[in-house]
């Protein structure tokens, strides 16, 4: 473990970067969530929030992820807690499991398994960002790899330097403008401990290979390394950002509710459909398909009959096409039931079921009141009257007049008072259950999980 022992006036470029990048990117109040491996990068940005006074009072904590993947795995997680206590901080550790066999590769499978739990454990403790110490260098190495590898503009954009997920917990990298040899001399300025990662010295790793054989090469003949990459990245991040906006432009008229018309795919010259569909997948949280995976995809749809099945695999997630529109299934669900006790969401495997207020419309209060109400999954041979003008009709004749696609037809949740069923959430309430002119009722708003 090197521990640097001058202590001169050091540079305060570092925190200056962290105070930018909260400045820029993260407005609104909320606890600040630091990713510490306890190599130098970590150490260094996590020293820098605690200098800075308006981010230490955004009461930071460190998070480190225990990988067991080295034999000093346990040295790094007690150098990070020691680090911790000499600057007054918390320090969350949370340990993963990684298959040396997943079929993505180690490297690709610990990188996964990391943002997970990073993730999981910031949103567990109320933070709303999350600080990554990646740095110029690392952005350089990322083009390069990703030059390797035949990416396109999104791939050589590399590393954003703040992004919103899902959730809305924002991630950013302060240092992704600052160069290694800062956060060297910052780091040794300041007295710093921190251990080296064993794994970094492996040629198998490809980026260590890069770091190693590649970078010095590269930076001995183009001495602007790596700020010349770096700014090629940025480039392509425009370029990049310039291609979503077409992709938008054109799949926002063929596009309702995530249900997009295929023919009207069609229509659109071929690199323009590769480029709104490759953009379809990513904005559904869904990895980009390889070029050539896209082109079978992209044939698969355009080339069908108006009438064919068509589905498709990609990243986990099932898509298909039903009536002329492509959409992503709802994953199967096995059997459940609930019993409803008055609350307002009641909470299902696969979604969220809102019971709300109503007057003169939906499930009749007194009907709920008089019977156990239970929300189950479908079992097959139910029926419901919805008009008093037509017979009572089987569920599933319902369902496919409304046009629902088969997939989601089988995720809907059923609501039994007694043994009856007495409403299907986006279908209606059976006339026996309906609330009456101004009596009260129940709005049934489904929520699917996405």
């Amino acid at each position: 473990m090197p521990m640097a022992s001058s202590r001169s006036s050091a540079p305060e470029s570092l925190t200056a970067a962290v105070a930018g990048a909260l400045a820029a990117s993260l407005q609104r109040p909320g606890r600040l969530a630091i990713a510490l491996s306890g190599g130098r990068d970590s150490v260094a940005l996590l020293a820098a929030v605690a200098a800075l006074p308006e981010a230490r009072a955004r009461d930071p904590l460190a998070i480190h992820v225990h990988h067991g993947l080295s034999r000093e795995a346990d040295l790094w997680q007690a150098s990070c807690a020691a680090l911790c206590a000499s600057l007054g901080l918390p320090l969350e550790v949370r340990r993963v499991a990684i298959d040396p066999a997943d079929s993505e590769g180690i490297e690709a499978a610990a990188r996964r398994v990391r943002y997970a739990a990073l993730g999981a454990a910031a949103t567990d403790a109320g933070a709303v960002a999350v600080l990554l110490a990646h740095h110029l260098d690392d952005q350089a190495e990322t083009l390069l790899l990703q030059l390797a590898r035949g990416a396109g503009p999104h791939g050589l954009a590399g590393m954003p330097k703040a992004r919103i997920d899902a959730r809305g917990l924002v991630w950013l990298r302060p240092f992704l403008g600052l160069p290694r040899s800062a956060i060297d001399a910052w780091v040794r300025e300041r007295g710093l401990a921190f251990v080296d990662d064993d794994s970094n010295a492996l040629p198998r790793h490809r980026r260590n290979a890069l770091r190693v054989s590649v970078v010095p090469a590269f930076a001995r003949i183009f001495p602007g390394h790596p700020h010349t990459l770096a700014r090629a990245a940025t480039l392509q991040a425009e370029a990049a950002k310039l291609i979503d906006e077409l992709a938008a432009q054109d799949l926002t008229p063929l596009d309702d509710g995530g249900r997009v018309d295929v023919a009207g795919l069609a229509q659109l010259p071929r690199h323009r459909a590769r480029n709104a569909l490759r953009f379809y997948l990513r904005r559904d949280g869904l990895r980009p398909p390889s070029s050539s995976r896209l082109d079978a995809i992209v044939a698969q749809l355009v080339g069908a009959r108006a009438d064919a099945r068509v589905e498709f695999v990609h990243d986990g997630a099932r898509f298909g096409v039903y009536r002329g529109r492509l959409q992503r299934r709802a994953p199967a669900q096995p059997p459940y039931e609930r019993v409803w006790s008055g609350e307002r969401v009641l909470v299902l495997p696969h979604g969220r079921l809102a019971f709300i207020d109503a007057v003169g419309a939906g499930l009749s209060a007194a009907a709920a009141a008089g019977a156990p109400v239970v929300v189950r999954s479908r079992g097959g041979g139910e029926r419901l009257t919805l008009d008093p003008a037509r017979p009572r009709r089987a569920l599933k004749a319902w369902l496919r007049e409304a046009g629902l696609p088969p997939w989601e037809r089988t995720s809907l949740p059923l609501v039994f008072c007694g043994d009856a069923l007495a409403a299907v959430p986006g279908l209606g309430v059976d006339i026996a259950f309906r609330a009456g002119a101004d009596a009260p009722g129940y709005r049934l708003d489904w929520t699917p999980a996405a």
